[in-house]
């Protein structure tokens, strides 16, 4: 139980950060300068909002299953299974919020300081989301 508790708590967290982003990305199109934006930098603002869309989806589908098995005795799977579902939507939340931070960026300066930003946002995630919390797994595996 305790456990379905943390997730919902981690889950009601990045589901706002990427409603929120999402909502903001559909707007986008519609203001006046969308149509300045080179080809190549729509479909890069194309790929990001589906990203950002995935994750919303991704991030919402714990709750829905847990409504449609609810008392069912299906806690365990859905424990399980919302982890995995809750770990893709934040890798597709974070490709998401790095493209958006590429996008603006390339969009009001040089592509070279787009891309150097994106790359240590990236790699800054990696460090403190993939390689802490493994090396500290390693550290308490016997």
């Amino acid at each position: 139980m305790a456990n379905w508790q943390e997730l919902l708590q981690e889950l009601r967290i990045a589901q706002t950060g990427v409603q929120i982003l999402t909502g903001f990305l559909l707007t986008i199109p519609f203001t006046p300068r969308f149509s300045e934006l080179e080809s190549s930098r729509q479909t890069v603002y194309a790929a990001v909002l589906c990203m950002a869309v995935i994750a919303t989806l991704l991030l919402m589908t714990p709750v829905v299953l847990h409504r449609a098995l609810f008392h069912q005795g299906e806690r365990p799977w859905l424990v399980e299974s919302a982890d995995r579902l809750a770990q893709w939507g934040i890798g597709a939340q974070t490709v998401a919020i790095v493209g958006v931070v590429w996008l603006i960026l390339d969009f009001i300066g040089p592509w070279w300081i787009a891309a150097a930003v994106a790359a240590a946002i990236t790699a800054s995630l990696l460090v403190v989301w993939v390689l802490l919390p493994a090396r500290e797994r390693r550290a308490k595996s016997p």
